[in-house]
């Protein structure tokens, strides 16, 4: 199987390295880190053994492929600026499957839109997952992932995709509901993403040391599970606890959303509350906790715009 990763960051880096240990031919597009991967690499340390990611081939962009490749995969920041579809459309063929590993809901929709006639499936990283340099990459935890065909089934491209990951010792389960399984993701990623900003820099471990943290966090989550069921996407009712509990277990983790606004790059605003608070209003679910968060950051950047673009 040939893939190629566009955004060969973080996420990209990692799955990108694990899918070549499963035996798939792997090329990368690296914009600003790329004369270190071509050098050396992606290196990746990680708990469960490091490595170096050699890629097939490394380009600069897209339309230096040539050919249209099996499946691209998408590691890119879900960010107003970065333009998904223009990106990937080069080295998108007929039979070519989209592979999403995103943060937010709502963010398929643009792609298969642009794309009627492929194959978009979605994916969910549980991990804890960091750049820490150009070609390098830092896994501190967890690394399980759940991929599904959009908008609901499997196929045989995504059962392809998580046999290769299983081979590379990651833990993936290939899911008939994606979409439910996005809103599941959000209930963790709602709370703890704007607030480590908004609190100044806390920690997982830190915030949920915090009794009224951890009551806002708790509220935020609901107000998650509301919107997914009127949504008719109605989650588990346990899945607040669990959260919860699985978080205070978790090695302390500084969120994505964190690392970026410390680095000033820009934050997924859009796609971990945005997109919710929209879909919120327009099925009349109050979701005050929330729109608070949204309000918040939005104000925050615009006090502190970011310095740096997402590579």
């Amino acid at each position: 199987m040939d893939i190629l990763v566009v955004g060969a960051g973080a996420i990209g880096g990692y799955y990108g390295g694990r899918l070549a240990q499963g035996g798939a031919r792997v090329s990368v597009v690296a914009r600003s880190d790329y004369e270190a991967v071509v050098q050396d690499g992606i290196a990746v340390e990680s708990p469960a053994g490091d490595f170096v990611f050699r890629p097939h081939r490394v380009f600069r962009s897209a339309s230096e492929v040539g050919a249209p490749v099996d499946v691209v995969l998408v590691g890119l920041k879900v960010l107003p600026q970065i333009p998904v579809v223009d990106l990937i459309r080069p080295a998108v063929g007929p039979s070519t499957a989209i592979l999403l590993i995103q943060n937010g809901v709502g963010i398929e929709r643009p792609v298969a839109e642009a794309f009627p006639h492929n194959e978009i499936i979605s994916a969910l990283a549980f991990i804890c997952v960091s750049r820490s340099g150009p070609g390098r990459v830092c896994h501190q935890d967890y690394g399980r992932i759940v991929i599904g065909r959009y908008p609901q089934g499997t196929s045989r491209t995504a059962e392809a995709l998580a046999d290769l990951l299983q081979k590379a010792g990651v833990p993936c389960q290939v899911s008939t509901d994606v979409v439910t399984d996005r809103w599941q993701k959000l209930v963790w990623n709602a709370p703890f993403n704007p607030i480590s900003v908004l609190s100044g820099g806390a920690s997982t471990r830190e915030m949920l040391e915090s009794e009224e943290m951890t009551r806002l966090v708790r509220a935020v989550m609901e107000e998650v599970c509301a919107v997914a069921s009127a949504a008719g996407r109605a989650l588990a009712d346990d899945v607040v606890d669990r959260m919860i509990a699985d978080t205070r277990k978790m090695t302390p983790y500084k969120t994505s959303m964190l690392l970026d606004y410390e680095a000033g790059r820009p934050m997924e605003v859009e796609a971990i509350l945005g997109n919710a608070v929209r879909m919120a209003r327009d099925l009349a679910v109050p979701v005050p906790h929330m729109e608070t968060l949204y309000a918040l950051l939005g104000a925050l950047e615009q006090r502190n715009p970011p310095r740096a673009s997402r590579s």
